[in-house]
């Protein structure tokens, strides 16, 4: 065969197929000399294809009549077809491709090389056919074949990469010329618009076939390849979806990088596909793989953010335009649906007319005059956000922390840039947002709750009082997320969206809860993050400020709510400075079932006492005439609480206050003079007279609301096991537990009396254990207080 090959030269070339086949399987073959020969032939018949194979016509293809070279020219370009046919070859090499042994990789490697170095044969247009299975070798044990493919690779990809910019050259060559001419058309004839629109066409067509005549004389190689990137993404992004080795995947991510410079057009439709198998890869624990996928992440972000601003610019019409804009972003169009359309519309002035008045598009003229430009107008609409949201939301199951917080952000991106588009089909993905809200990354938490205020604040009122409801509900089932997550839930939403919008909405909604259990929880929890947040503090000044009528109304609101909660009202009339309503509530705790819960919140609300919040209170403490309330206040806590560390810290500091001489004096004086007072209790009580603040009705509604905590209680006693009462000075409180201690318990709430009474002087005896450290660092700081004052 290699004497027959030697003599027959570019004749074997009909017959390549077959000699291919069979050099394929000989080179795996076990024998030695067997493979000496099939490489010695293998290299003879290569160095015929480089010769021959781009224009060798075999004399048996020959017509009889053919002589001549003019004629040998003519019929080489037209109709004879030469030795060697990439067509009929192609189908081989996409059945060989998908073989194992690295004898045989390393055989096609070397042939898939030699035929792509042979320019006029562009086997890089064939490159969809077995780029699949090329990727494969890069798995390959034998590290030859990995380099060899490698270096492959690299050379399509640089081609691919030369024809892009050889193409993109022409265009723009291109479009400055036909800009050039459709100026001087505009300087000779400037008379009306239509006329302009059927010269400017025909110059338009004049302009595009001298253009042709140009770039046949100036051709440049590679300038008529046509590359299927649709095909070759297809491929990359089954590459991404399929389990393989780290330079498989590594080459995979580095072309799709690659196409986001060279075509980002195609790759828009793919995005879905590839942010289901990117964002898992920025996990990956490979620094190369995280460094490859965070790149294509990036890119790919960044030309999604910039056609989402073309996109949305382009939605609506122009306000201005001029009108040869209007006439020549019809010419491209037409013409895209070929030359017969064209010649129609040339023929007919009236039809043209009618098409340019009819049809008035997007100012987009000049980008529309060229191919490339054409079809980034028509994939600008091709990201699908259904798919990429399923996509995105299907991620919040993945382990990895980075992964789930990438999808957050990308779905926080598309919102942001298509709201509507993305809220289309955000009512399937809402479930799987407020479970996210579980999720044990605070990250993860973080950009959730960003998303979900976002989707929030650009929608309806309807929306978000819906989001309130939901989250609500999800506190309700998941109780072991409102404890642990429930402050940083309220404290991120806060910051994201109006706090006040938020307390009105969730008040109302408390407001209607039927579970009173949960209830008295969640206005517990608000009401910490309403008093210690900082995010709150304008809510809270504005709380102070019962004057006005925004201050009125948003106190009316929480309180009718806080009512399930007795002692987080009391802090919340403390808060706003409405000490009479304070005492009043007091009162009526003397009527309520005193728990161990009670009790602990009490705790609490002495330690805040103390703390930054409640310095204005604290202060006026100074002034008894005018705050005798508050001075009741502040001892019906005091005759609450029992004996512990918290007592003493409250009665140290009213204490130090009593020397100044009006703790007796001020409750007595008090009614005459609150009506002719210089500071704002006048107006408080003067809003109290004018009924702007019903304050009947409040007392009313609470009253209400507790019995009906209180018949709720009774009925889950009832209905499950039976708890002992306990005694108040048997409770052990500390970092946040209740333990009971199984002694004698005679009593429930305010009426259990310690064991041991304490001296009238001395505060606490020091074997007692406080309810003090219940708070964190505020209760720490001030148990150690009245530690140090036995």
């Amino acid at each position: 065969m290699y004497n027959i090959a030697k003599v027959a030269k570019g004749e074997i070339l009909v017959y390549f197929n077959s000699i291919f086949d069979q050099l394929c399987k000989l080179g795996a073959d076990s024998e030695l000399s067997v493979k000496n020969g099939a490489e010695l032939l293998d290299r003879l018949v290569k160095d015929i294809v480089s010769e021959s194979a781009a224009s060798y016509v075999s004399i048996l293809e020959a017509p009889p009549e053919f002589d001549g070279d003019d004629k040998v020219s003519l019929g080489e370009n037209s109709h004879l077809p030469t030795a060697f046919s990439l067509p009929r070859f192609i189908p081989l090499l996409k059945e060989r491709i998908w073989v194992i042994n690295p004898f045989t990789r390393q055989f096609l490697v070397g042939w898939i090389t030699l035929l792509d170095s042979i320019p006029d044969l562009e086997l890089v247009t064939y490159l969809p056919d077995f780029l699949g299975g090329l990727l494969k070798f890069l798995s390959d044990q034998n590290s030859d074949v990995r380099v060899a493919t490698q270096t492959c690779l690299d050379k399509f990809l640089n081609e691919i990469k030369r024809i892009a910019r050889i193409k993109k050259g022409i265009l723009e060559s291109k479009r400055s010329k036909e800009g050039a001419k459709r100026k001087r058309q505009d300087s000779i004839d400037s008379e009306s618009i239509n006329p302009d629109f059927e010269e400017g066409d025909e110059l338009d067509s004049n302009a595009a076939l001298d253009d042709d005549d140009g770039s046949g004389e100036d051709w440049i190689p590679g300038q008529d390849v046509e590359i299927n990137y649709k095909e070759i993404l297809q491929i990359l992004t089954a590459t991404l979806d399929s389990p393989l080795e780290e330079d498989c995947l590594l080459e995979s991510l580095r072309w799709v990088v690659e196409f986001l410079d060279i075509c980002p057009e195609e790759v828009l439709p793919f995005t879905p596909k590839i942010l289901a198998h990117m964002l898992p890869a920025m996990a990956s624990t490979k620094e190369t793989i995280h460094q490859a996928a965070t790149r294509v992440n990036t890119c790919l972000m960044d030309y999604v953010v910039s056609l989402s601003d073309d996109s949305e610019l382009s939605q609506p019409p122009p306000p201005a335009q001029p009108p040869q804009h209007l006439s020549t972003s019809r010419l491209p169009v037409l013409g895209e649906k070929g030359t017969e359309g064209n010649n129609s519309n040339r023929a007919s002035l009236s039809s043209s007319r009618d098409l340019d008045l009819r049809s008035p598009t997007p100012a987009q003229g000049r980008s529309i005059s060229t191919p490339a430009d054409i079809n980034i107008t028509q994939t600008q609409a091709d990201l699908d956000y259904a798919a990429a949201v399923n996509s995105l939301t299907l991620l919040f199951l993945n382990d990895h922390e980075a992964t789930r917080v990438a999808a957050l952000t990308w779905l926080i991106m598309l919102h942001r840039k298509a709201p509507r588009k993305v809220l289309a089909f955000n009512d399937g993905t809402f479930p799987a947002l407020l479970k996210t809200l579980s999720d044990p990354s605070d990250a993860v938490v973080t950009k959730d709750l960003q998303l979900l205020s976002q989707i929030s604040r650009n929608t309806e009122d309807d929306y978000f009082a819906n989001f309130m409801v939901n989250l609500l509900q999800l506190f309700s089932t998941d109780r072991k997320l409102l404890e642990t997550r429930g402050n940083l839930i309220i404290r991120q939403l806060c910051l994201s969206l109006s706090p006040e919008r938020i307390y009105r909405t969730l008040a109302d909604c408390i407001e209607k809860e039927e579970d009173v259990e949960f209830a008295s929880i969640m206005v517990q929890n608000l009401n910490n993050n309403l008093i210690t947040a900082p995010q709150l503090a304008d809510v809270r000044k504005r709380l102070r400020n019962l004057e006005t009528k925004d201050g009125q109304t948003l106190f009316v609101a929480l309180f009718r709510s806080w009512c399930y909660n007795a002692v987080a009202t009391f802090s919340l009339c403390l808060l706003a400075q409405a000490y009479e309503q304070a005492y009043n509530l007091l009162q009526i705790f003397g009527e309520l079932d005193m728990t161990v819960n009670m009790l602990i919140q009490v705790d609490k609300l002495v330690q805040l006492i103390e703390s930054p919040v409640f310095t204005y209170l604290r202060l006026q403490l100074l002034e008894p005439e005018k705050y005798p309330y508050l001075y009741k206040c502040m001892y019906g806590i005091l005759m609450l609480l029992p004996q512990s560390s918290a007592f003493a810290a409250l009665k140290n500091r009213l204490n130090s206050v009593s020397s100044i001489g009006y703790l007796h004096a001020a409750p007595r004086t008090a009614p005459p003079t609150t009506s002719s007072s210089n500071f704002d209790r006048p107006n408080r009580l003067k809003s109290r007279e004018d009924g702007n603040i019903r304050w009947v009705e409040l007392l009313e509604k609470f009253r209400s609301v507790q019995e009906r905590a209180r018949r709720a209680q009774r009925q889950n006693n009832m209905d499950g096991d039976e708890i002992p009462p306990m005694g108040v000075s048997e409770l052990r409180i500390g970092d946040g537990a209740v333990d009971v201690k199984g002694k004698e318990t005679r009593g429930v709430g305010l009426q259990t009396i310690p064991q041991k009474e304490p001296a009238p002087a001395p505060p606490v005896p020091a074997k007692r254990i406080g309810l003090g450290r219940q708070f964190g660092r505020l209760g720490g700081a001030v148990a150690g207080k009245g530690r140090r004052n036995p």
